[in-house]
């Protein structure tokens, strides 16, 4: 598959149930985490349905054939960095490059919105994902043991600058 079978579009009513309920489920099945996790994404699609600021904050939501295949937010977090929030595509969705678009997607709309950097949260054990935040110029910055989740699990804060050195022709 590629780029041209889906499209991507700004949020509207509904989604945010449905995020919630694909991503709790998605990642249940996958790692076995419970209402803990579900609770904190439904916690996340309701403060940004509450405080959504359209110049600073956006929900990408990729469709296919009408049906939704993934999403990613982009909240601002303060002190010019925006944070990258609920990375999800749907398993039968993967492959396809459409995680690294929505990725992109945020840096490239955070450089608009004229933040500084870009943060995000994750845990240690979603390679894929880390993968991505990896090839698209983040870097781990912090690590910690958690245990929101589950037992043994490492939180990691990623950080990209969006400050743009022309003599390097890199981000720093």
């Amino acid at each position: 598959m590629n780029e041209q079978l889906y499209s991507i579009r700004n949020h509207q009513l509904g989604d945010m149930g449905w995020i919630t309920y694909r991503h709790a489920m998605t990642v249940a099945s996958t790692y076995g985490w419970g209402e803990a996790f579900e609770a904190v994404v439904g916690e996340i699609t309701s403060q940004f349905i509450k405080t959504y600021d359209p110049e600073k904050e956006r929900c990408f939501v990729a469709e296919k054939d009408g049906q939704m295949i993934g999403c990613v937010f982009v909240v601002n977090a303060g002190n010019q960095t925006a944070k990258l929030r609920l990375l999800f595509v749907e398993p039968n969705a993967r492959g396809m490059g459409l995680a690294t678009r929505l990725v992109e997607e945020v840096v490239q709309f955070s450089r608009t919105a004229g933040y500084d950097s870009v943060q995000l949260w994750t845990m240690k054990q979603l390679d894929t994902a880390r993968h991505i935040y990896k090839k698209v110029g983040f870097r781990v910055t912090h690590e910690e043991e958690n245990q929101e989740f589950g037992e043994n699990l490492i939180s990691e804060t990623w950080s990209l600058k969006l400050t743009y050195n022309e003599e390097t022709g890199k981000n720093h």
